[in-house]
């Protein structure tokens, strides 16, 4: 299945994304995250849920198993660029910024900054067509919510 997922987020962007793959790459990018600093806490598993209940209205049972699927498609997957892709192609420019917040929610939910997650985020935004304040602003954002 994940080698399948896997396929579809390398494949050249041709069209919008289908629903599930975006859902899917973007649980993967908050696992990545979250894991980045090395410690996965159960704080960032928490928010992680949280945000996909929120993004794509799921219930809880259903958040917490598309964050397992998620957990087992980063391990496998080699790079981050295919999941921002699948995301940028799917979610409109005006909306990313409110995916920089729960992205910038997730890796401040532990407590820690590391200079590995802040390395990743600017990547992220990079690839999401955001700019560093854009980043900046998602950050502050979060760490008031």
């Amino acid at each position: 299945m994940f080698q399948s997922i896997l396929r579809r987020l390398a494949a050249p962007a041709t069209d919008t994304l289908a629903e599930p793959d975006a859902r899917i790459a973007l649980a993967a990018l908050l696992v990545r995250l979250a894991r980045t600093d090395g410690l996965y806490s159960g704080d960032e598993v928490e928010r992680i849920d949280r945000v996909l209940m929120q993004r794509h209205g799921l219930g809880p049972f259903e958040a917490a198993a598309l964050r397992r699927d998620a957990e087992d498609l980063e391990s496998a997957a080699p790079d981050t660029v295919r999941f921002t892709r699948a995301i940028k192609a799917a979610v409109p420019l005006a909306d990313r910024a409110d995916l920089m917040q729960a992205m910038w929610s997730v890796v401040l939910s532990d407590g820690l900054r590391d200079e590995e997650e802040d390395r990743l985020m600017r990547l992220v935004a990079n690839l999401l067509g955001l700019t560093d304040v854009d980043s900046a602003v998602a950050r502050q954002r979060a760490s008031r919510a």
